[in-house]
């Protein structure tokens, strides 16, 4: 079949109210939803880098009150043991505080911690191992203090802190991605 300028398949937009963006095919015969890629326009001004350490300090919160999800009501949280882990592996660094806090309302998904510096994202971990992790948040926040442009990058980044993402906030400055 030879096709003429103009006959080819076109991709209507259309929105599902509440979901992802959709293409529908309307040349193809069939009614096909398909999921439109998502594509990195950084045409926003990003934030001002800081200039002195300072400005890079990555606090990370470690919750004390945190039990495994497979530990029964009332047994002693693990989450002191996560922060002392945590508080362990950190020795003489500059760029990193650590905070212990009552509660971080992520109680499904067992031990979590939060890091999070001024200017850039924040990052909401779960599945945490309170004897193994410690380390890995001192390397997370390190990756983060260290980040131009407030991302803590995917490369470099230890597994746990890849598996357990639960959610990335967006800094107090940010203003919405352009459509």
């Amino acid at each position: 079949m030879t096709r003429k300028p103009g006959d080819l398949p076109s991709l209507l937009r259309s929105r599902v109210p509440g979901g992802v963006p959709r293409q529908r095919s309307s040349s193809l015969g069939c009614e096909w939803d398909l999921p439109i890629p998502c594509i990195w326009h950084p045409t926003v001004e990003a934030e001002p880098v800081p200039n002195n350490v300072e400005d890079r300090v990555v606090t990370v919160l470690v919750c004390i009150t945190c039990r495994a999800t497979w530990d029964p009501p009332g047994s002693t949280p693990r989450g002191p043991t996560l922060a002392a882990a945590t508080r362990a592996a950190l020795r003489e660094a500059s760029d990193v505080r650590i905070q212990p806090v009552r509660c971080l309302a992520n109680c499904t998904r067992g031990l979590s911690a939060v890091l999070r510096r001024d200017g850039a994202w924040t990052y909401v971990f779960g599945h945490l191992n309170e004897n193994e992790d410690g380390p890995a948040l001192i390397a997370g926040a390190r990756l983060l203090a260290a980040s131009a442009d407030g991302l803590l990058p995917w490369r470099g980044r230890p597994e746990c802190l890849k598996r357990g993402l639960i959610a990335r906030v967006p800094p107090g400055s940010f203003e919405g991605e352009v459509s």
